[in-house]
């Protein structure tokens, strides 16, 4: 592969993008902002920081969704901007290898493809890898070897449970529960609680400090609209309160593995109680989650130190190890 190459990972609630030039992994929120429905306004951390702040004349959305394209204008003008901002403002011909989760359509794969080439950033050759096999890869295991391994990514809008083997996917589910569920499931609980509105970005605050407030002993102070009343208004919220609300995304998450496990060939099977599950995405750091699998399921739970990135991580050792290089498969022609 090309030594210009740039890995990929449209996430719903992040891009990750990986720099074959410098190895360096860069990240922004995977939103855009446009201003009177035609003009280019911001995008990634900037357009998140407008996120429901924002007059009526500037437009601010995620243009995935679980997982895959639903605003293709509006990615590709993501894209172009940020390989642009990597490339100094000079765009030069590069190899892009992009991640896709397994359970798409040939047609949704040929938009990962599509938006590359429209996006003017000069793609010389376009490859997809799957989603999974990135994520193994990036976790440190040899996908390519005959052991099952099941790899967990709960991510923004959706969950993505696979079994890999010798370099494929065996079996793969995805549900559409994850950090956004988790989200939802707050702001209910504290409206139905304590009939507090509370916005998007709030909860997600509260649920990243979830672990930090509960070692402290401290509930969480959030700001929102009182239903009654209209008004403004502040409240301190139990952890507990919290933690309670997650079970139920947490139930789902586990009945999802113990389905994908009870389908799983015995041998591989024997290889996943050896080696237990490997857990990634941005939401599996949710506090509680790790010891919820592991009680549910009856097996070891291997957290990655860096699971937002494991993807991208993954793609750059596809792009630049030969024994992991035919994971990557050209997207010429797919979803003709």
């Amino acid at each position: 592969m090309a030594s210009n190459a740039y890995g990929i990972d449209l996430g719903t609630n992040h891009i990750k993008i990986f720099n074959n030039n410098d190895n360096t992994i860069t990240i922004q929120k995977n939103m855009i902002a446009i201003k009177d429905e035609v003009e280019f306004f911001a995008y990634g951390d900037t357009a998140y920081e407008m996120y429901e702040k924002a007059p009526a004349n500037i437009q601010i959305s995620y243009p995935l969704s679980c997982g895959v394209i639903s605003d293709l204008h509006n990615v590709e003008l993501l894209v172009k901007y940020m390989i642009s901002d990597l490339q100094n403002g000079s765009p030069k011909n590069a190899d892009f290898v992009i991640a896709v989760p397994y359970d798409i359509t040939d047609v949704e794969k040929r938009a990962f493809f599509d938006l590359l080439k429209e996006a003017g950033v000069k793609a010389r050759k376009i490859y997809v890898v799957q989603k999974a096999l990135a994520d193994g890869v990036g976790m440190g295991i040899d996908v390519k070897n005959a052991i099952g391994v099941l790899v967990v990514n709960v991510g923004f809008e959706t969950t993505e449970i696979s079994i890999l083997s010798l370099g494929g996917i065996v079996l793969s589910r995805l549900i559409k529960d994850g950090g956004l569920e988790f989200d939802d499931s707050i702001r209910g609980a504290v409206r139905n609680e304590y009939g507090l509105m509370i916005g998007g970005k709030t909860a997600e605050e509260v649920k990243k400090n979830l672990s930090d407030l509960e070692k402290q002993g401290k509930g969480a102070l959030v700001c929102g609209r009182d239903i009654v009343t209209g008004l403004p208004v502040q409240r301190e919220i139990p952890t507990k309160l919290i933690v309670d609300s997650l079970e139920g995304d947490f139930k789902s998450i586990i009945d999802s593995i113990k389905f994908i496990l009870e389908r799983t060939p015995p041998e591989l099977s024997a290889d996943i109680f050896r080696n237990g599950i490997y857990l990634t995405g941005g939401a599996s750091q949710v506090s509680h989650l790790v010891e919820r699998i592991a009680d549910g399921t009856g097996l070891k739970v291997n957290v990655t130190d860096e699971p937002i990135t494991s993807t991208a991580y993954g793609l750059g050792r596809i792009i630049q190890e030969s024994e992991f290089s035919s994971l990557a498969q050209s997207a010429e022609g797919m979803g003709k």
